[in-house]
């Protein structure tokens, strides 16, 4: 039955859905859609919170499986190799893990032969570095003395909290079980990692089961391919970086460049600290000339990298807009500090990527064949 303007209906009766539904209508197009959007928006932010939320309460189970599957999208073609050689599965991840093993130790032994010495003398060059700053700051600035202390006595604070010994206990065997948790977990997802995906796929019924399965392999794609070339890059950078400060004869060029290489998986933000910390280094070593020397090589590797390399070293799907990056890392940053800042990124492409896949799906569905009659 249709009801009338006053919500009554041919018999008599009152339609009671009639009042909000014709509020409703009588809204602009413009405000119903902000309603909409606004309400999709807040259960979608409410279900990333929640997300984050458990993932922090289960941080060293949430670092370790993302520990895992990072690794195993980067040493998945390591494993393809070993299985075309006639190797069984165990056998084949077996060797992927010791393979990974070996690197980690060999790399671990030359860079601590290298540096074990150097890290203490990395410390006082930054303090006298930091010093240099904080002269230039108060003589050029309108910053007193006192001002800056009192900056730097909360941001030490700030740092400083839940650092006893106690806490540091805790962390240490929290990362120690994380790292055996991930060693043995990618043993099992290298072996069985196939196996495990075909058996969720053979859950999925209908045309479900095909858009699962061209989203899934994306992801995997974009994660390898992200993985690796992350690897690639943050070498590059390291090598481009650390041999400048070689040719400009600043100190301690190699455990820069082991900075370096590290803070190049955290994307922007990592190589602006990375290439602060170098420059600090050179101000308080050799003066600001050589400063502005290593000021100069940083940014000219940086733009090198992402104006030529990362183009061509990474795929097209895997790249994303630089603002998308800095909102993902400071999101990942907020919830699960320097762990989400590692992992923001990445998890960002792959579920970009999934989801532009399913929607490219559902706008073009693929039509099975018709049968002759």
């Amino acid at each position: 039955m249709v009801a009338d303007d006053a919500g009554r209906t041919p018999d008599g009766t009152t339609d009671r859905g009639a009042g909000p539904r014709q509020t409703w209508a009588g809204l602009p197009w413009l405000v119903r859609s902000a309603v909409v959007w606004s309400a999709c928006l807040v259960v979608v932010v409410a279900g990333l919170y929640l997300l984050g939320k458990i993932a922090v309460l289960l941080a060293p189970l949430a670092i370790a499986l993302a520990a895992t599957v990072f690794l195993a999208a980067l040493l998945d073609p390591v494993q393809l190799a070993l299985r075309r050689l006639r190797l069984p599965a165990a056998l084949a991840a077996l060797l992927t893990v010791l393979l990974l093993l070996g690197l980690l130790f060999g790399v671990g032994a030359l860079v601590w032969t290298l540096t074990a010495g150097q890290f203490s003398e990395l410390s006082e060059e930054l303090g006298r570095g930091l010093q240099r700053t904080r002269d230039f700051v108060i003589s050029t600035l309108p910053v007193t003395d006192q001002q800056l202390d009192r900056l730097l006595d909360q941001a030490r604070r700030g740092l400083g909290q839940g650092t006893d010994p106690v806490s540091g206990a805790r962390t240490a065997v929290e990362v120690l079980g994380s790292a055996l948790l991930a060693l043995v977990l990618l043993f099992f997802l290298l072996k069985d990692g196939r196996s495990m995906w075909q058996w969720t796929l053979s859950r999925a019924a209908g045309p479900n089961r095909e858009v699962t399965a061209e989203a899934g392999r994306v992801g995997w794609r974009t994660l390898g391919a992200y993985s690796r070339g992350t690897m690639m890059i943050a070498a590059i950078d390291a090598i481009g970086i650390g041999l400048a400060l070689v040719v400009l004869r600043v100190p301690l060029a190699f455990p820069l460049a082991l900075i370096t290489f590290f803070g190049a998986f955290v994307p922007i933000i990592g190589a602006t600290v990375t290439g602060a910390v170098a420059v600090l280094v050179a101000l308080a070593a050799k003066g600001p000339v050589t400063a502005l020397l290593a000021l100069a090589a940083v940014i000219a590797v940086q733009q090198m990298e992402g104006n030529l390399l990362e183009p061509l070293i990474m795929k097209r799907q895997v790249r994303l807009h630089p603002a998308v990056i800095l909102v993902a890392v400071t999101a990942g940053t907020l919830i699960a500090g320097i762990a989400g800042a590692f992992v923001s990124v990445p998890i960002t492409a792959v579920v970009w990527r999934v989801v532009d896949t399913v929607q490219q799906h559902r706008q073009h569905p693929t039509t099975p064949p018709v049968a002759p009659a």
